[in-house]
């Protein structure tokens, strides 16, 4: 069976959570693309957002994660991007959530919000999730048309 493939990016305030969760979910079986940064050097959040959502919406990588400090400026970059259905949470029931509804592609999540630990459990719930179709097609399918 094929691992499944999850782009990771993140600026200077997520960059330790990110490094985490690709040394945990590559034990876990997934493949992992890491596109930055790497450092606490300062950098532009909406260079990571686009490499990831690069990934995501060509097909090379089904799901993609963003660390920022509040993930907000990386949901709204990437959100930007077509065919991408970024989601910012900070619990567990709204990863459960976007998953089940809106079929989202990229998770965004707070380094200075959330903890790692918090933040794990979220990026589970989200990769263990899938999309219930049924009458939320017509919607997802209405957010991809948006762009």
């Amino acid at each position: 069976m094929e691992k499944i493939k999850i782009a990771l990016g993140a600026d200077h305030a997520g960059y330790v959570y990110k490094a985490k969760f690709i040394e945990y979910l590559s034990q876990n079986g997934y493949e992992c693309v890491n596109v930055g940064t790497d450092t606490a050097d300062s950098v532009d959040y909406p260079v990571y957002a686009e490499k990831v959502c690069a990934l995501v919406s060509s097909g090379e990588c089904k799901f993609g994660v963003l660390i920022c400090g509040t993930g907000i400026g990386m949901s709204m970059a990437a959100n930007k991007h077509h065919g991408i259905r970024a989601a910012l949470c900070g619990d567990v029931e709204s990863s459960r959530l976007t998953r089940l509804h809106n079929d989202a592609n990229v998770l965004c999540l707070g380094a200075r919000i959330i903890s790692y630990d918090d933040a794990l459990e979220i990026l589970n719930t989200f990769l263990s999730t899938s999309f219930m179709g049924e009458h939320h097609v017509r919607r997802v399918k209405m957010l991809d048309d948006l762009i």
